[in-house]
């Protein structure tokens, strides 16, 4: 005979089995759904997408960002010193302001004595023309931790007569919080010296 007692002691034992089925249903569907989340994670590390103008996917390959550090900080060198040394009456504060966003207080430093010097005023005055021809760079040491040695050959161009020089640079690089657009490699130019400049022949 059932009596009210046995009733409720069955709907308890249903109740439960309901409440544990439930619990151990959401765990499983949450470890699942971290598991997908890792996993694509884990092939978006290596693999990207992109829209095209007409609205087509374009996947884009990453690399280790590690593989790529020397072509960064070489790409880094030779933008500072094509922003540095190649300025013009209509261009020189715009690129020097961009040029210094990619080194420290030492680059400051040679910018602030070049002013002092009155190379600025001379490149207003005369209307100079100055390009950067080639940046050669050799790089020592491990990403995070380069040093540098740079030979820049540049021309100076007075109107009728063109003068070509080469000056050798020397630095060390050091990593950052990448910057865009101002410092997009992520990396710092420290310890800068314009180490010798002499006037060469045509090249």
């Amino acid at each position: 005979m059932k009596t009210m007692y046995k009733n409720i002691s069955a709907i308890l034992r249903t109740n439960r089995f309901v409440v544990l089925t439930v619990v151990m249903t959401s765990t499983l569907c949450t470890l699942g759904a971290v598991l997908v989340a890792y996993q694509m994670y884990q092939e978006t590390r290596t693999g990207n997408f992109a829209i095209g103008t007409d609205g087509s996917i374009i996947p884009l390959k990453w690399t280790l960002q590690q593989e790529n550090r020397e072509v960064e900080a070489l790409a880094h060198i030779e933008q500072f010193h094509r922003y540095f040394y190649g300025i013009d009456a209509s261009n020189y504060q715009k690129h020097l302001e961009k040029a210094l966003w990619l080194g420290d207080s030492s680059v400051d430093n040679v910018y602030r004595q070049k002013k002092a010097d009155g190379v600025y005023n001379r490149l207003l005055q005369y209307s100079l023309v100055q390009k950067v021809l080639s940046v050669e760079t050799d790089l020592f040491g491990e990403a995070g931790a380069f040093s540098f040695r740079s030979r820049v050959i540049f021309e100076i161009d007075r109107g009728s007569v063109t003068d070509t020089y080469e000056l050798q640079t020397s630095g060390q690089l050091h990593m950052v919080d990448r910057h865009f657009p101002n410092n997009p490699h992520g990396l710092l130019i420290t310890a800068y010296f314009e180490n010798q400049l002499k006037k060469v022949n045509d090249l």
